[in-house]
This record gives C-alpha cells, structure tokens and sequence, in this order.
C-alpha cells in the first residue's frame, strides 16, 4: 500500500490514549490519522480500502528495547532484517540499544542508525550511551545526543554503578526532559553467574543471580531519582518481585520512575532451563515463579508501564556452546504479542485494552514520543491490525530475524499481527 490515503472499515479500535474501545473506521490520509469515527460515517474516498472485520485495529506497536546489532555485529542482525521481524510482530516504532561496536556514544553514531541506507522498514528511535564507550566513568553529552535524535540515554548491558555518574545522569535529565534507561544489575554480585539463583542452578550446578542484585540497583535509583524533580528514570527488563516493590515507592512518592517486563520473563521461570539449554539464558535470567506471578500482577494494575522485547539476536554458533559461555539473550520481536494475549489474555484475563495499553500509550509516554501510541486525529498513521483469536504455530526457522536464539520454537499461540502499517504505508501483511 503506497497511497496517500487509506479507509480502515469494520474493525474494533482499541485506543487506550484516546479511551476508545469500540467498532470504529479509521481514514489515514497523507501519513496522518485524518478521521476516525463511528461505523459508516467516514464520508468521502480513499485510495485503498481494508476491511478490518473480526480484527482489533490499535495504535502501532512501539518497543522500547531492541538490539539491532549494528554498527558492527551484522552477522547477529542487521536494522534491515530486524525491522523487519519488527513489523511481522505488528511494531511501528522501535527503540535501539547502544551496546553495539562501536558503542553508540556519539551524535555521528545516533546520526548513522537514522539514516536511509540502513533499510529500516519502520520508525528506529536511537538510544544513545550514558558515559563514553559505556564504561561508567566519563558522562557523554546528553544534550548533543538528544540533537542528534537520540529519545533516551542508557549504558544498558552495563548498569551505572557509581552514584555520582547515575546523579549526575539524573540531573541532566531533568534539565533536557530526556529518560535515563537503567539495567539494574549490581554487577558486583553476579560476577561468573549465568542464571537465577534457585533449586535449579543448583542442580545444574551453575553459579546464580540473586534477586537482590536487581532489587537493590532499583531501590538506590529510585532513591537519586527523588532528588531530581523532572528526571525521568526508566528501570529496563524488570524481572523480581522486589525490585517492581521498588517501583511502587518511586511511583506513590511522586519521583518519575517507570518499568518495562519482557514476555519471557511473564511466561517462563527458571526451571525452563532445562538442560542447560542456552536459549533460555537471558540477562537477567529467568526468575522464579512467584517473580513472575509479582510481574503479572504489575501487568494487570498499571505499576508496569510497557511490555518490552529485550531483543537480542545472536548467530547460532554463539549459543551452542557451553551454557556459562554462551551469551546472553534472545529474540522476541515476532512472539511478543501472541505471548501477551496466550498468556496474559488467554490465562491470566487482563483485558485487551490493558494489553494494548502496554504496547501504544505506555511506551510512548515512557520516552515521551509524541504523535505515537494513539490514533487520534492527526497521529502519525501508525497502525496494528491483530487477529486476537488466531491460532498459529511459531516456527523459527521462518522468522525474519537474521538470528533465531528463541525459547519459542514451535510454540502453538493466541493472537497474531495481521497488518503493520507505518506512516500510512504497508510494511507487513500475514500470509
């Protein structure tokens, strides 16, 4: 669909931004949303037309978190093959990490993901790095960065350890409004660790986590956010009980703290390891599953503020190798949706507004990026069309990741993208 405008009919919108949960139609004219409105009262043509009948017409996707390998790691992914995987899992808008090589520290760097030779099929939001080659000492230029394009700061892979570096982080983004993304992970405890500390590490014999080492990174972040009205703090991947308690103080004393949780983390627990099966070795680990249950019930009552993906591709001989030398990480952009309505839908009854919510309006009050995350009139025309009820297999083999390290292989979900479109134009339509 190349046109310059586009009649959406007979579909259910659910727009938690503009609290619309009803058969609407939508016209997308010239890469805005130009009307929406109750069945058959658009008036006028449009160039195409689709019938959205049986299917949820939402805002487009937005993922605050993926790594998209480039610059330098192209043989995991490039920002072509990931954005594309992007779209098949119904994201509009996608925001990248900085921990590739080089790191992205640099207003050039930012610069270069952005431009068109990269073949990105959708939006790409650059995230750029908190200190200089993220290695926590030297703070980069937060203003400069954000100039370029940058729509948060982050070391992610590598938390910021110091308190005067995260102070000074907090600081800055109160005086430019800009979030600061923090991996919390007190690196200083889980040196050689591979997984969550439980029954089954054990077992296998594997150094673990422990909760604390991420509980006690959040609670101090929550703590130097409050010194800072205006400073926006973003807890990345959350995956314990603890640290989301945390959370909750920062939210009810007024600090600006907000939360991601990845579908791996509320679908699996630790005991899915198995047998040192590194596809299910991710950063943090899989927790365990009164974690999870914690995690899910911050899903359902609005403490978690998005469902991130935490996409992390890598080549297939980077993983089979031993657990503990395997790295960190897995892909997740085509199964994000249908875990959330397998799982947190089907499962668990959280409503579709609420899951909708966690994908649109969320993430893109979490980095501030207006014109997403809502189709109100003259929204830019960024559009998820899903099928809620869809039954389908994932196979990896077939996904449109360069990379296919997933826990998910030959799963059977719920729920699937059906249409993506971005800026009004088709990117990705379902077989």
């Amino acid at each position: 669909m190349k046109s310059r405008s586009c009649l959406i009919r007979g579909g259910h919108v659910i727009d938690p931004a503009a609290r619309i949960d009803a058969p609407m139609d939508l016209l997308l004219r010239d890469g805005r949303v130009a009307e929406i409105a109750t069945p058959n009262k658009i008036r006028g043509g449009a160039d195409e037309k689709f019938d959205a009948r049986g299917l949820i017409v939402s805002p487009g996707f937005i993922d605050l978190h993926v790594h998209l390998r480039e610059p330098g790691q192209s043989h995991k992914e490039t920002i072509a093959t990931g954005t594309a995987a992007a779209a098949a899992g119904g994201f509009t808008s996608i925001c990248c990490m900085p921990n590739t090589s080089p790191v992205v520290d640099s207003p050039q760097w930012v610069s270069w993901l952005r431009q068109p030779e990269r073949g990105a099929m959708l939006n790409v939001f650059p995230i750029a790095a908190a200190t200089r080659a993220s290695k926590g000492a030297v703070i980069t230029d937060f203003r400069e960065l954000q100039r370029a394009g940058a729509v948060a700061i982050t070391d992610d892979g590598k938390p910021i350890l110091s308190d005067d570096i995260m102070r000074e982080a907090l600081r800055q983004s109160a005086d430019i409004d800009l979030t600061i993304v923090q991996h919390a992970e007190d690196t200083r405890a889980t040196q050689g660790c591979s997984m969550n500390d439980s029954p089954t590490a054990f077992r296998l014999g594997l150094r673990g986590m422990k909760a604390s080492a991420e509980a006690s990174i959040v609670d101090r972040d929550v703590q130097l956010a409050q010194q800072f009205p205006g400073a926006r703090l973003h807890v990345a991947h959350l995956s314990t009980a603890d640290a989301l308690k945390a959370v909750r103080r920062g939210k009810r004393s007024k600090a600006h703290v907000t939360c991601e949780v990845t579908p791996h983390h509320f679908t699996l627990t630790d005991e899915s390891v198995g047998e040192y099966d590194s596809n299910f070795k991710m950063n943090p680990p899989l927790r365990s599953a009164s974690d999870r249950e914690a995690l899910i019930v911050g899903l359902a009552d609005g403490t978690v503020d998005a469902i991130a993906t935490d996409h992390a591709p890598h080549a297939l001989h980077e993983k089979l190798v031993e657990f503990e030398r395997a790295p960190f990480g897995i892909t997740g952009l085509e199964t994000a949706l249908a875990l959330a309505i397998t799982r947190l839908h089907r499962q668990y009854a959280i409503p579709l507004s609420r899951i909708v919510e966690l994908f649109t309006s969320g993430p893109a009050r979490v980095f501030g990026l207006r014109g997403r995350g809502s189709l109100a009139r003259g929204s830019f025309a960024d559009v998820t069309i899903f099928d809620p009820k869809k039954r389908w297999r994932f196979e990896a083999s077939k996904s449109l990741s360069k990379s296919h390290n997933t826990p998910f292989d030959g799963w059977q979900f719920i729920g699937k993208a059906v249409v993506t479109i971005v800026g009004g134009e088709l990117v990705y339509r379902s077989q």
